[in-house]
């Protein structure tokens, strides 16, 4: 990787330049982000996974601007004005709005005004003008005048065209341009069409302004989606005398002042470039970068939001009720055993209009007994409350308990092809019922299977960058698979596929190798997987887990590469690896310095020895009982002041969504969380519970609005 660029992400990413090179060795060799941030902390300082996953964006971004430079430098070389200057400036650049101003003047253009007035021979004229060579424009112009040229004012104004474009072109004057409106205020205004019914949701920006710089990721994504459906107006309030006054100003330090017959005409050519060129161009990129950065922030909430989604505390292997609750077409239950294996489903109508209640009773009770039921998961859409009620009245299992889990994404699942692939033979509503349960078992193993923006944790997720939102929740993703481990013996295709190293094709391969071959009995076995070669190997093995294999290492985290060295701890306490793998008092008795040398070092001894007296531990929490408040059914039971128990559901830029039982979630405004500038990803996370009070209900609206309880 380039110097530039090398200095350049150091700087700004706050790194070592260092850690940057030896990363971006790493990401050339094809390592992954997970493998690099886990067994390659000596290369790295130590960077976590989410920075790691940075970097290799921007090495990535880098790339692509190295492709793009060599493109715009054959470009302009092609075009015979390619000096060692302009070389120099194009491969300097970082910034990729930098480059694309170096380049548009070269850019291949469509014919414009200034084309024309090139094609009649006025750029001489214009060159003089630029260069305050003419005293008197319009004697000067007369020379002009011929078959494509009528007269002199007609000179003049071919000339300004040309004077207008270059100034439109000047990299100088954009940057200028954007300097000034960057620090002024976007405005909005209601359009014809915001009297539609459909526009109702963005009144509150029918006129509405503020500063472009201090405006909420959330907000300005909501104002450029209702300009996008035509509802809104937006501009930037940008004073057009002020503006040109600057470029004038700015042509004249550079070049002098010209004598008041030609100043005239260059402050008429500065006002065309400006209200024609200058204006729409640039208002338009400033908004677009104030759209990258609300991208940025709402990508990073999103991925936040998934992180403890998937993160979030399993059950465990459970013989499993699962029950998408429904009032007319009534609640689907599916039971499942301990794999989540689907063993018998059915639907029972325990409220209104059938009101089947003591046979529903009945054939809950039947189940409970005859699978063996652990754990009761019942879905969190229409009838959940009245399900959990119901339930009340069923005598269950000792130890079981009954538990509400988000539907969110269970009927994309349902109608997918992942869906349709795992249970051919069922319709949607039994697969969704089991996706239910399955979730509760395991939320990580099951939410791989779901596109990550239906499963409403997002903020505008439509609106954002598509491009690096899928690459920040893939990452995403990656990382949660690969910090918890997958057994490697009973993952699904669709979660091995998020190992390091593994990907689609090798994830059929080795699901299709356990089915034919048996189980994997260790690590090394994975050789016996068609196309898992050992790059492949290299990148997986750590994080792939087999229980009761001969070897305990190949339960844990301790790569293969290092099984030397626990060798080494192993023979010099004078145990078995097998004594010492578990064993927290003898790996407290290791001294990890004895262990470095080579490739191996402190970071890796010593996360092997943490990994030694823990093997294979789960990161994510144990699940915990909640329970909604028993009085609060509707809208209407709700009181200001009222303090209730809820459960937050999506956190955003301007707050928290909070599940207080009824349909309607609550909003935990920003405001209500601490001072002007708190983060809401600080102060709550998805799924934590809380307890919160009722500050005012919208009747009409269906709007609850909350305030935390300290």
């Amino acid at each position: 990787m380039k110097s530039i660029y090398v200095n350049y992400l150091a700087e700004h990413l706050g790194l070592k330049a260092w850690q940057v090179e030896n990363c971006a060795d790493m990401f050339a060799e094809g390592d992954t982000i997970p493998f690099i941030s886990r067994y390659r902390k000596e290369k790295t300082g130590g960077m976590d996974d989410a920075e790691v996953a940075e970097l290799k964006h921007w090495v990535d971004v880098f790339d692509q601007m190295e492709k793009r430079k060599e493109t715009i430098l054959a470009t302009i070389a092609e075009a015979g004005a390619l000096d060692d200057t302009l070389r120099k400036k194009i491969e300097s650049c970082t910034v990729p709005q930098e480059l694309e101003d170096l380049y548009l003047p070269y850019r291949p253009r469509r014919r414009t005004r200034a084309t024309v007035a090139k094609e009649a021979g006025l750029e001489p004229l214009a060159d003089a003008m630029w260069n305050r060579r003419v005293r008197n424009p319009l004697a000067e112009a007369a020379k002009y005048v011929g078959d494509k040229v009528p007269d002199a004012d007609a000179a003049l104004a071919g000339a300004r065209d040309i004077i207008a474009e270059r100034l439109s072109d000047s990299a100088t004057v954009r940057e200028a341009l954007r300097a000034i409106f960057r620090s002024r205020r976007l405005v909005c205004k209601a359009t014809k069409a915001a009297s539609s019914p459909d526009a109702a949701k963005y009144r509150s920006y029918f006129d509405w302004t503020m500063p472009i710089a201090r405006i909420p990721a959330h907000s300005l994504l909501a104002v450029l989606r209702a300009a996008g459906e035509g509802y809104l107006s937006v501009s930037i309030d940008a004073d057009p005398e002020k503006c040109g006054n600057k470029i004038y100003y700015d042509f004249c330090k550079e070049g002098g002042y010209p004598g008041p017959e030609l100043a005239a005409q260059i402050r008429e050519a500065v006002d065309d470039a400006y209200k024609r060129l200058l204006e729409p161009s640039v208002s338009t990129e400033v908004i677009k970068e104030a759209k990258e950065k609300a991208d940025i922030e709402s990508i990073r909430v999103f991925g936040d939001n998934l992180r403890q989604l998937l993160l979030g505390a399993p059950v465990g292997q459970k013989r499993t009720m699962a029950i998408d609750p429904g009032f007319r077409n009534g609640c689907k239950i599916a039971c499942l055993d301990e794999q989540g294996t689907l063993l018998y489903h059915t639907v029972i109508y325990p409220h209104p209009p059938q009101n089947e209640k003591v046979k529903a009773l009945v054939a809950v009770q039947d189940m409970l007994e005859k699978y063996r039921i652990e754990a009761v998961a019942v879905g969190n859409g229409t009838a959940s409350r009245e399900t959990a009620d119901f339930l009340r009245k069923v005598e269950l299992p000792e130890g079981c308990k009954v538990w509400t889990v988000s539907e969110d994404g269970a009927s994309i699942y349902s109608a997918s092809e992942v869906g349709r692939e795992e249970f051919p033979d069922e319709d949607v509503t039994v697969r969704g019922a089991v996706s239910i349960g399955r979730r509760l078992m395991d939320p990580l193993a099951e939410l791989v299977k779901i596109d990550p923006k239906n499963l409403g944790i997002g903020q505008y997720q439509h609106d954002v960058d598509q491009a690096l939102l899928k690459e920040k929740l893939d990452n995403t993703v990656e990382a949660c698979v690969n910090s918890v481990g997958v057994n490697l013996n009973t993952a699904s295709p669709w979660l091995l596929r998020y190992v390091a190293g593994i990907g689609p094709q090798l994830a059929a391969n080795i699901v299709a190798s356990r089915a034919s071959d048996g189980p994997f009995r260790s690590r090394e076995d994975l050789h016996r997987v068609p196309r898992l070669g050992d790059k492949a190997f290299r990148q997986c093995a750590g994080f792939l887990r087999i229980r009761d294999a001969a070897n305990p290492l190949d339960n844990s985290a301790v790569h293969p590469e290092s099984y030397f060295v626990v060798d080494r701890m192993a023979a010099d306490l004078g145990v078995s690896v097998k004594e010492l793998v578990g064993s927290a008092e003898l790996c407290s008795r290791i001294q990890a310095e004895r262990y470095v040398g080579g490739e191996v070092g402190l970071p890796t001894v010593t996360d092997i020895i943490k990994e030694l007296a823990k093997p294979g531990l789960d990161p994510r929490e144990q699940a915990s009982d909640f329970a909604f408040a028993d009085d609060i059914r509707s809208l209407d039971d709700l009181r200001a002041g009222m303090e209730l128990p809820g459960i937050v559901t999506n956190v955003t830029n301007f707050g928290a969504f909070v599940d207080i039982g009824l349909h309607e979630n609550g909003l935990l405004h920003v405001s209500q969380m601490g001072p002007r500038g708190t983060d809401p990803s600080k102060v709550v996370k998805l799924h934590q519970t809380l307890k919160v009070r009722v500050l005012d209900v919208d009747m009409e609206r269906g709007r609850i609005s909350l305030g935390m309880v300290r």
